[in-house]
């Protein structure tokens, strides 16, 4: 019987018709840096699709969180100091609203404003910092500069796959997510194989399938496709938490199980899900 992971999962954006979800780790910092989000998205509710929170790069989202939590835990006080300074500036809101006077945060009027100045801050701590840090600010210039200039960043992050941990495999991940948009599906495919093939991958088992999967069907291979969507939502569908009670579904579990519907309505009828167990009111 399946058990509850320690990795949880939450929204991200990806290409196409992928599912919203990212790995996130439980920790503190995570924890912050979500209520942080959360703040931010509820002083400015209301004020028009101008505002915009998210972060530019696809890619920056998915290792937001407890992954730098875990990276700045085994940097020195400095490089720590800086490297999280230059991510605030990659978190930063971009509005051409006036702002709350309560709001203390970095502000810009464009993402392409915003990215400028992320790259210029992770730029300079790539410089000052040897390894690891150096590595790590690398990556948050690569994709940052997908929206500014896609061709470099692109090879950036070719260059970084060489790197070994976990800079190589979300270099890898980002890279993957630029040739799917670009649509150089065969490249994309191979990427995200090999990272499904990982034994301890940092990114979400069930992101990674999900995204090959949509590429099979965009490839034709139905049955292929069929196979991984019906792995995540079957898997998603037998989750029990710690006291043996049903989880429920995550969201690209579901819309796994709504793809698999769709491809191979017998098949997706296989999947019995169980109603979780809500506990009573205090």
């Amino acid at each position: 019987m399946a058990t509850r992971k320690k990795r949880l999962r939450e929204t991200l954006p990806l290409p196409d018709n992928q599912p919203k979800e990212r790995v996130v780790y439980q920790d503190k910092f995570q924890e912050r840096t979500n209520k942080r989000i959360e703040e931010v998205g509820r002083k400015f509710r209301g004020r028009g699709k101008t505002i915009i929170y998210a972060l530019a790069a696809l890619a920056v989202l998915a290792i937001l969180g407890g992954i730098i939590y875990s990276w700045n835990r085994r940097t020195s006080g400095s490089a720590q100091g800086a490297l999280g300074k230059a991510i605030e500036t990659a978190q930063a809101v971009v509005t051409t609203q006036p702002i709350p006077p309560t709001f203390s945060g970095k502000t810009f009027k464009s993402e392409k404003e915003r990215a400028e100045a992320a790259i210029a801050e992770f730029q300079s701590v790539a410089d000052k910092y040897g390894s690891p840090t150096r590595e790590k600010a690398q990556y948050f210039v690569a994709v940052n500069r997908l929206s500014l200039d896609r061709p470099a960043a692109v090879g950036e992050l070719e260059n970084l796959t060489k790197t070994s941990g976990e800079v190589g495999t979300l270099a890898k991940f980002a890279l993957a997510q630029a040739l799917q948009g670009d649509g150089k599906l065969d490249e994309a495919a191979a990427l995200y194989a090999e990272l499904a093939q990982m034994n301890d991958s940092i990114i979400s088992k069930d992101t990674i399938n999900f995204a090959l999967a949509s590429i099979y069907e965009k490839q034709g291979k139905t049955e292929e496709a069929a196979n991984l969507y019906f792995q995540i939502a079957d898997e998603a569908s037998r989750a029990r938490d710690l006291e043996g009670s049903p989880l429920p579904m995550g969201e690209t579990a579901r819309q796994a199980k709504e793809r698999l519907q769709a491809l191979n309505p017998a098949r997706a009828a296989e999947i019995k899900e169980e109603t979780p167990v809500v506990p009573p009111a205090m």
